[in-house]
């Protein structure tokens, strides 16, 4: 065993120093395919960009349409632009996401309104209600680790109060609510290909969008307010009427992703193997509970998985001292300073699993051995 390491000093693991927590998963045709890009004439948004969008479609999005753009960050921003949010609406939100949900609502101006947490760590859906006022325009939700939502009770408040649905899915690919595939349902849905998702195209994102009189909006959004159809047909004199931006995705990127679509069952399938692993092995262990393990009615997509745990600095040293990394990854964002500060005591669910929760790995390089050995460093105590 290696010398005790401090909380405070623990760096980034190497893949040759032990268990990491994150790994790319880079699929098996992935250098092919660029190669072929690159011996083109497109390595811009160009037919690629299309074809990605058509497969990621067919297999999670019908009967919503798929836009592909430059990071899951833009699609979000996209959707709140689509969803019609001006500055001052209100959006309620949860409490504990990764920045990038919530910043481009910054962009706009609009009001965030920060919800609390289940057990799970998702949007607590029993508290919303109680935060909905005539201000309010939208409800966004965080599929954290990859477990859906409540989205019965989520999409039940839209109807009642003609709210807009967005489903922040960038932990969801491949998870399912009741057997509806995440991305098909809700009035936005936003994935994300950043380098250590499910699919990852170095970075990048997908949009998926109910209402089909918004597609050709969301495209001009996408690339400066211009409509790249007729651009290409010689028709240079059409106006640009609306403010876009630079947020489509390449050529290069989305090869990648119509790689990793080619090898996605066999991925997502051993990162659920995984996950089933670790709650088999730790079952009963004291002081951890693996969270979002038991709902039948929810496909997990399994992309974190997330334990509460006891004197977490402690059960983090352990396992680094094994050569195992974890973390925490995300935050509740009412700590920073951009989002008005932390607003103590309205959010006691965040405030009960603050210092509780922890991440352990679970990626492409992860083995079910890996699993058993994890487990047996923790059952040894912390």
């Amino acid at each position: 065993m290696t010398k005790e390491k401090s909380l405070d000093e623990l760096p980034l693991m190497e893949t040759h120093e032990g268990i990491v927590l994150f790994h790319p998963n880079i699929p098996k045709n992935a250098v092919q395919y660029l190669e072929n890009v690159l011996n083109t004439r497109w390595i811009g948004q160009g037919p690629r960009v299309e074809e990605f969008e058509h497969m990621f479609n067919s297999k999670f999005a019908y009967p919503c349409k798929s836009l592909a753009v430059g990071s899951g960050t833009d699609a979000l921003h996209l959707s709140y632009l689509l969803a019609d949010i001006q500055p001052d609406d209100e959006v309620i939100v949860p409490v504990f996401t990764c920045t990038a949900t919530n910043i481009p609502l910054l962009y706009i101006g609009a009001k965030i309104v920060f919800c609390d947490i289940d057990e799970n760590l998702n949007i607590d859906a029993n508290a919303i209600e109680d935060l909905i006022t005539e201000k309010t325009k939208a409800i966004v939700c965080v599929h954290y680790g990859g477990l859906p939502c409540d989205m019965d009770k989520l999409w039940e408040l839209g109807r009642k109060y003609d709210l807009k649905i967005i489903e922040d899915a960038a932990h969801a690919l491949g998870a399912r609510y009741k057997g509806k595939i995440i991305g098909s349902e809700s009035d936005f849905s936003m994935f994300s290909f950043q380098a250590i998702k499910h699919v990852t195209t170095g970075d990048g994102g997908m949009l998926t969008i109910k209402d089909p009189e918004l597609v050709e909006k969301a495209k001009r959004l996408r690339w400066f307010g211009i409509d790249r159809l007729k651009k290409q047909k010689g028709i240079w004199e059409n106006d640009i009427v609306e403010v876009g931006y630079k947020y489509q995705m390449t050529d290069l990127a989305a090869v990648l992703g119509i790689a990793s679509l080619e090898e996605f069952d066999e991925h997502l399938e051993h990162r659920q193997r995984l996950y089933k692993k670790y709650c088999e092995v730790l079952a009963g262990v004291e002081g951890i509970r693996i969270i979002g393990a038991e709902y039948e009615d929810r496909e997990h997509a399994a992309w974190l998985l997330t334990a509460e745990v006891d004197d977490r600095d402690n059960f983090m040293r352990h396992l680094r001292n094994h050569d195992i990394e974890s973390a925490q990854v995300h935050y509740r964002n009412d700590r920073y300073t951009i989002f008005g500060g932390r607003q103590e005591g309205k959010f006691p669910n965040m405030d009960r699993m603050e210092d509780r929760y922890i991440v352990l790995p679970l990626h492409a390089k992860v083995t079910e051995c890996d699993v058993e050995r994890i487990a047996e460093v923790i059952r040894k105590g912390w």
